[in-house]
């Protein structure tokens, strides 16, 4: 499972639209890789967005996607506590945002991980837990207590 790093959680979201969503969490990642092209992350999200909404329900989003010449899978959370309109399946605001980036050739390692990341936000309590968070950290241990005992 791959480590979320507390550079690339952002307790606050500023955005107010799903656009604005998608760019804060690529603007993070870029900020903690500035090797990976802003553009190119953008790109990717909205490419998978137009397949469907990643917002999955129970003010849950996955964004996620494959970026060329990355030379390992990276995560980014996000939330928002007013909620934020993300064409969700049940059409419910979202407020826990955890973006997926991953190189094209790690099939295995992506799907692992997206399962891994879906698992602990399926969980109301852990939804709960990431709502609370008063810092970084808490998300972190979150994250690594959940993927560790799975």
């Amino acid at each position: 499972m791959i480590q979320l790093e507390r550079q690339c959680i952002i307790l606050d979201l500023q955005a107010a639209n799903k656009e604005e969503v998608l760019l804060e969490l690529a603007s993070s990642v870029h900020n903690c890789c500035p090797e990976i092209d802003l553009q190119a992350i953008n790109t990717v999200l909205h490419e998978r967005e137009q397949l469907g909404s990643t917002g999955v329900g129970n003010g849950v989003a996955i964004p996620h996607g494959k970026i060329l010449g990355l030379a390992k899978s990276l995560l980014c959370f996000g939330r928002s506590r007013q909620g934020i309109g993300f064409e969700a399946m049940d059409k419910r605001p979202v407020h826990l945002f955890v973006l997926i980036l991953s190189p094209v050739n790690f099939a295995e390692d992506y799907l692992k991980t997206l399962a891994s990341v879906s698992r602990l936000l399926k969980d109301d309590t852990s939804r709960t837990q990431l709502m609370q968070a008063q810092n970084q950290q808490t998300i972190i241990d979150l994250f690594t207590s959940h993927t560790l005992s799975k």
